[in-house]
């Protein structure tokens, strides 16, 4: 059973909305499809389409029609309300000024110190630093309102570098528990670790013509997916950090086609294998010869053990 036994879940309040306009007796199949796109993953659509042309759940039958006669309600749990209060006591979260109106009196139901994660990097960013919290604000500021930086920081060779730069996205990674930045300067696109900045300024703003220099390194990755154990369910989860598209090949079978930047591949390679045969990749055949390579590295580790 999950946290909130799914009634306030992607799913439910996608259909929520599905079963508001079958009252308002405008729902069609492809409004049913634009709703899905709006309010869930664009996977769901494998799940709630057939549920619904199956009768599989009753609220919404196969002629668009719903047998409910009141527009459905989402009030807040007081267990949705702890899950919320909960998350955030990240410390992650305060880097993001969130509004906690209505939670103050609310007892969080867990702590973030309540877990230990054995699958990250143990030296990730000091997020309670305030030079670190400062930093953090201020690059928020210039992505919000378009604006360079000027930023001094220290390479991965220990130099201490600084320049102009426009920032383009903030990324994070869970493997490392680290920010990163990603800039332009020069017409060059590069990263720079939020953990490595010593000080960074607002400049004047910049024109959108200015992002164009970014070169892609989106990669891509082709496998197929056994639907054993939710295994479905979890790919979904797993990767929903990143872009892709999912099509069901035969009863329990689905081909999961990945797109991911080229300097994330490590941590895509170690995501994948972790679902052990459920997931088997065909393509590109470069992709492949990292997995047999990482599997051959693993397994010389395991002998030199034994």
């Amino acid at each position: 059973m999950m946290l909130f036994n799914e009634i306030y879940s992607v799913y439910f309040n996608a259909m929520a909305k599905i079963i508001a306009k079958a009252l308002e007796g405008d729902l069609n199949e492809k409004e049913v499809l634009r709703i899905i796109n709006e309010k869930a993953f664009s996977e769901s659509m494998l799940m709630i389409l057939p549920a619904i042309k199956d009768e599989e759940w009753l609220v919404v039958n196969k002629d668009y029609h719903t047998p409910i006669k009141h527009h459905p309600k989402m009030p807040l749990t007081l267990l949705q309300k702890r899950w919320m209060k909960a998350l955030l006591t990240d410390p992650r979260m305060s880097l993001f000024d969130v509004d906690v109106k209505g939670l103050e009196d609310i007892e969080p139901l867990f702590k973030y110190t309540d877990f230990v994660c054995f699958d990250r990097y143990s030296d990730g960013d000091a997020y309670m630093d305030e030079n670190y919290v400062i930093n953090f604000k201020t690059i928020l500021q210039a992505l919000r309102a378009k604006k360079k930086l000027h930023i001094k920081y220290c390479s991965r060779l220990g130099k201490v570098l600084e320049g102009e730069y426009v920032p383009s996205k903030l990324e994070y990674s869970s493997k490392d528990d680290k920010f990163r930045l990603e800039v332009i300067s020069n017409k060059k696109s590069s990263y720079i670790n939020l953990g490595r900045i010593q000080k960074c300024s607002l400049l004047c703003s910049y024109k959108d013509e200015e992002l164009d220099f970014i070169k892609k390194r989106e990669c891509t990755v082709i496998f197929t997916l056994i639907d054993r154990r939710n295994a479905l369910n979890r790919v979904m989860i797993h990767f929903s950090d990143f872009k892709k598209e999912t099509v069901r090949v035969e009863k329990d079978c689905y081909q999961v086609t990945l797109c991911y930047d080229s300097l994330d591949e490590t941590e895509v390679l170690i995501r994948i294998l972790s679902f052990g045969p459920m997931l088997h990749v065909t393509k590109p055949s470069s992709f492949v010869q990292l997995i047999e390579k990482r599997l051959l590295m693993q397994n010389n580790i395991k002998e030199l053990k034994l």
